[in-house]
């Protein structure tokens, strides 16, 4: 299969269409040149339309292309994925992020085969865990030709610069405004044609920084251009705090060349997936903080302990997470409540965060 290959699209009908907007006339006959050949958008079947979307909600095209050929070749269809356990699930997902996407899904999937089938409805489709408006809206029109108008980053970044829209998009009246301009933009005729079109158009011609505005086909009629704009828009009124977070794993490597495991309960980021021994501190800590923790009382006898990690910065949406990591050699076999013992090799049966894989990377090049 060839990595999102750019190729001709059938094109709108040439013959004027008085129930098409001139805009979705223009940002079709783009498509139709330059829209990407993704292999959701050669299928109407809606679980793997469903696949896609629930992927690319906080992940690029270029990234979440191969997981989704991964992901819908170990689970074909909504029964296979119901009858897989979360952590077969959460194992397929490691490295996506945001894990409460994958949880959602197995859940949603587990609905659906109780069901008998995938909703054929707008309502049944946004009743699914971990839907929103603006995937329901995608699934209906991509698997069913429902009129719904999709409305995501792109969609919000286009229509306001060309329509010259100062309302913050994270508004309630923001959110009403954008909503009600993008169905009256729709072409009803070709709902999936039109929102594919769009989300293309702001993904690969109005981009968010540097938009190629000299050879857009819109450019006559873009307000934000025309008043000098176009950087400036959309428009967002909410900032949410960044947190710093400071972390210490431990990795407990016991004689037998085993590890030791345990799972993220509920109630913080991360949840099932496994990591080694966490220590966190409210701010950066010096290794004699690392040692004089009460952690080290519980482990018993310990042959050696080496840094391998030192501040390793990780950026998540609204945290940044700076690791330490030690490579502790128990001296004994003996079991760790609440830990997994994983044996040498069976590693990478375990769904860990990516911040986890980068110690595990510099375990292996230190030993």
């Amino acid at each position: 299969m060839t990595r999102n290959p750019t190729s001709t699209l059938p094109l709108p009908p040439d013959a004027p269409d008085a129930s098409r907007h001139p805009f979705a006339e223009a940002v079709e006959a783009w498509y139709g040149r330059h829209g990407r050949r993704l292999p959701w958008r050669d299928t109407a079947d809606p679980y793997h339309i469903w696949i896609s979307e629930i992927i690319l909600q906080q992940t690029r095209v270029a990234q979440g292309y191969d997981y989704y050929v991964r992901f819908v070749r170990r689970f074909p269809d909504v029964f296979a994925l119901a009858a897989a356990s979360e952590d077969e699930v959460l194992a397929a997902w490691q490295g996506l992020g945001y894990y409460s996407r994958a949880r959602n899904l197995h859940a949603a999937a587990r609905s659906i085969a109780a069901a008998g089938a995938f909703p054929t409805t707008y309502e049944g489709v946004r009743a699914l865990r971990g839907v929103g408006p603006y995937t329901a809206a995608a699934i209906c029109s991509f698997a069913y030709g429902l009129p719904h108008a999709v409305v995501d980053g792109n969609v919000y970044r286009v229509l306001a610069r060309h329509f010259g829209l100062s309302t913050p998009i994270d508004s309630t009246a923001g959110r009403h405004e954008f909503a009600a301009l993008a169905e009256a933009l729709l072409d009803r005729k070709a709902p999936a044609l039109y929102n594919q079109a769009l989300m293309d158009f702001g993904a690969l011609q109005c981009t968010p920084q540097n938009p190629n505005c000299t050879a857009c086909p819109l450019n006559g009629s873009c307000v934000a251009r025309q008043r000098g704009s176009v950087e400036a828009l959309p428009v967002r009124e909410k900032r949410t705090a960044v947190r710093d977070r400071y972390f210490v794993y431990l990795y407990l490597l016991r004689p037998d060349g085993s590890l030791l495991l345990r799972r993220r309960p509920a109630g913080d980021i991360w949840q099932g997936l496994y990591e080694p021994l966490l220590l966190e501190f409210s701010s950066a800590p010096s290794e004699t903080d690392v040692m004089g923790h009460a952690a080290w009382a519980t482990l018993g006898p310990v042959s050696s302990v080496a840094q391998v990690v030192r501040g390793r910065l990780h950026v998540l949406t609204h945290q940044r997470l700076h690791m330490d990591g030690y490579l502790v050699r128990l001296a004994s076999d003996a079991a760790l409540p609440g830990f997994v013992r994983v044996e040498a090799g069976a590693r990478d049966a375990y769904a860990v965060p990516r911040l986890v894989e980068l110690l595990f990377e510099a375990v292996d090049a230190y030993i």
